[in-house]
């Protein structure tokens, strides 16, 4: 199959297409998506499947594991995508109902692209917290292509040097309800003559506070291998992140509870509540999912060195941040 051609049928009774990928078969109704594959079949909300369908499109199947929830998912392979059912989940697995393929990243994203396109309705926007959309549910009705083509920012340097000028304002990005508190202010910058170009410097807090989207962590800032990605939260993190590498959490403002799992078998291994300046090291073994009751900022601190995932895999590289 090519990217361009996708499988999917013509809309049913309910005015949505459904789609195919490999062995995995995908269709809504007005409340669910259901997917079904050679030895199994899942069922989960609209509005769950389509906030983590959203995410697994924008940030490009991220590090690692995208669990949508306990059964489907995705595994990112850096050129190729593994999607899964019941793989990271041991009653599946005991029962002999798992199933995995893997596709080259261009099919599955093309597929996953298509599929959040028909599947929006006009006023529900997956990026956002529930009080600041639609709900999903329903007959077809239009779409938002708009809202789920945003682009995430991923700046090369850093916000606001030349290039990566990407300062949100009142005419961009209106301050978010939450953040009505956060103050505006801009710092001063005196350069030399001659280096205009290499000083710069913005308000982080005044950039978040005017984000339009939840759990969706833009690239502020690049020195080699080393990301900030700095996100504001609010309700649920739409899916279970399973590490294939350890990332660094750094808690701006407010608060977040995070369940943290086994990243292979499910099993809890801790709760972790986070408060502002707090900071937090998910290790590399390891899914969590976040619960923010307001509107919070977090600061994602990834490694995003290529060669990580088969560093661990073989044992040279650890887990953990550190081995005491």
């Amino acid at each position: 199959m090519s990217a361009t051609e996708i499988a999917s049928t013509a809309p049913n009774k309910q005015g949505y297409r459904s789609f195919g990928l490999g062995a995995f078969h995908f269709s809504r109704d007005e409340y669910f998506v259901h997917i079904d594959w050679p030895t199994g079949k899942h069922v989960l909300s609209a509005d769950v499947f389509l906030r983590a369908l959203q995410r697994d499109v924008a940030w490009d199947f991220f590090y690692g594991t995208v669990n949508f929830d306990a059964v489907f998912g995705t595994v990112n392979h850096y050129g190729t995508v593994d999607m899964f059912a019941g793989r990271f989940n041991e009653a599946y697995r005991k029962a002999e109902l798992d199933h995995t393929e893997n596709f080259d990243t261009t099919d599955i994203r093309e597929t996953f692209k298509a599929m959040l396109e028909d599947w929006t309705n006009q006023g529900f926007d997956p990026f956002a917290s529930p009080e600041e959309t639609d709900k999903p549910f329903g007959v077809k009705d239009g779409s938002n292509t708009a809202a789920i083509t945003r682009r995430r920012v991923a700046a090369q340097r850093m916000v606001g040097v030349p290039g990566d000028e990407q300062i949100r304002t009142d005419a961009t990005h209106p301050i978010n309800r939450m953040f009505a508190d956060v103050a505006q202010d801009e710092p001063e910058l005196y350069p030399e003559p001659g280096f205009e170009d290499e000083v710069c410097a913005y308000s982080l807090f005044a950039y978040l506070s005017r984000s339009d989207v939840t759990w969706n962590p833009s690239v502020v800032s690049v020195c080699k291998a080393s990301l900030y990605c700095p996100t504001t939260e609010e309700y649920i993190l739409p899916i279970f992140h399973g590490n294939d590498r350890v990332e660094w959490f750094v808690q701006l403002s407010d608060e977040i509870t995070w369940e943290v799992q086994d990243r292979d078998t499910g099993s809890p291994r801790a709760k972790v509540t986070m408060r502002a300046g707090d900071v937090a090291a998910m290790p590399g073994d390891i899914r969590h999912q976040g619960y923010s009751p307001k509107r919070s900022m977090l600061l994602v601190w990834e490694n995003a060195s290529p060669e990580l995932p088969e560093l661990i895999r073989t044992g040279q590289a650890s887990v953990y941040p550190v081995d005491f």
